[in-house]
């Protein structure tokens, strides 16, 4: 299968959370590709948009400051656009249980806003959303396939399956074309590594630049799987280049499994220097931590060719570089 030939040239297209770790990137690839490219963004501090995150593509891009939540400014973004790269969201696991109706107007309520600017301003819009593996749990079995219940362990997991099948309805019953990719962990450049509200790998990569011990939570023998942010990418292009992924769930995975003690070591291996240690789990992260994790992406390779690419310690090794060069535009160093 060709992965997305021209689909993009020539076309417009709004991303939700441009100025975020993947939509960012996705938005640097959309300009190679001749897209005509709007990001919008609310830049609220812990949510991790950044203006940095488009150095170098800033005359090449539109950036639009508006929250997903204002219904108003959604009405009017998604008009004559093309496609709709829906990557807005609260991502914080730990925040959600703290307040769960901020999350639940971003994760839930907002995305009903924009699926209804879409049904009353663009019915031909193509859209892909960004969902998650957390919407599985703790897993009943492994490789987690598009088959396995779901039943979250938080408020964030419970939200972002409710926005993930908004969409799909809206796809099933209005013909608006939508699909979801549900990540796994993401890695590179450009994700947020000011503190461990995204991801626990970008906390760790400043810690282990800052010269911090990295604290490896459980026994450390949790098995999780890594998507390179490029991959992921690609993986978003083809489900909106292709119209059989519409009303369609994919996973994202990857065949290399890791245990979190062995990612640990790792990663002192690539930056030459550090080290980390086991700890017990803070009670907090303890009450929704889901175990064991890695997903069968099958599903996405056979209907739309899709592979992850960039091997684990590749994916590290760059991103480490990335952060040890612009680290002052990501965080403040400790003396």
């Amino acid at each position: 299968m060709e992965a997305y030939g021209s689909a993009f040239k020539g076309k417009k297209v709004l991303i939700t959370g441009g100025l975020g770790f993947i939509g960012s990137t996705l938005a640097r690839r959309l300009v190679d590709l001749r897209a005509d490219v709007v990001l919008v963004d609310s830049l609220i501090p812990e949510y991790g948009g950044n203006l940095f995150n488009i150095a170098g593509i800033e005359d090449r891009v539109r950036v639009n400051i508006a929250d997903v939540r204002d219904e108003y400014s959604m009405d009017y973004l998604v008009r004559g656009q093309d496609y709709l790269f829906n990557l807005a969201g609260q991502t914080s696991h730990l925040d959600s249980m703290r307040e769960p109706y901020t999350d639940l107007e971003i994760n839930c309520r907002a995305q009903l806003s924009i699926l209804e600017a879409c049904r009353k301003h663009n019915r031909n819009i193509k859209i892909v959303f960004a969902s998650t593996r957390q919407i599985y749990g703790v897993p009943d079995y492994l490789p987690v396939d598009e088959r396995h219940l779901l039943h979250p362990t938080d408020v964030n997991g419970v939200n972002k399956m409710a926005g993930e099948w908004y969409h799909i309805v809206y796809n099933n019953v209005y013909g608006i074309r939508a699909c979801a990719l549900r990540l796994t962990n993401t890695i590179g450049p450009r994700m947020r590594v000011r503190d461990a509200r995204q991801t626990f790998l970008g906390w760790w990569i400043r810690q282990i630049i800052e010269g911090q011990e990295i604290q490896v939570f459980g026994d450390g023998t949790q098995l999780r799987d890594f998507n390179d942010v490029d991959d992921a990418v690609d993986a978003f292009l083809r489900a909106a280049a292709h119209e059989e992924a519409n009303g369609k769930v994919f996973n994202l995975g990857s065949a290399e499994v890791i245990s979190l003690k062995d990612l640990a070591a790792l990663l002192v291996d690539l930056h030459g220097k550090g080290e980390f240690r086991i700890v017990p789990f803070p009670e907090d992260r303890k009450r929704i931590d889901i175990g064991h994790y890695y997903g069968d992406y099958t599903a996405i390779r056979q209907a739309l060719g899709w592979a992850p690419r960039v091997p684990l310690r590749e994916g590290l090794a760059r991103t480490l570089a990335y952060y040890t060069k612009h680290a002052a535009h990501y965080w403040e160093l400790s003396p």
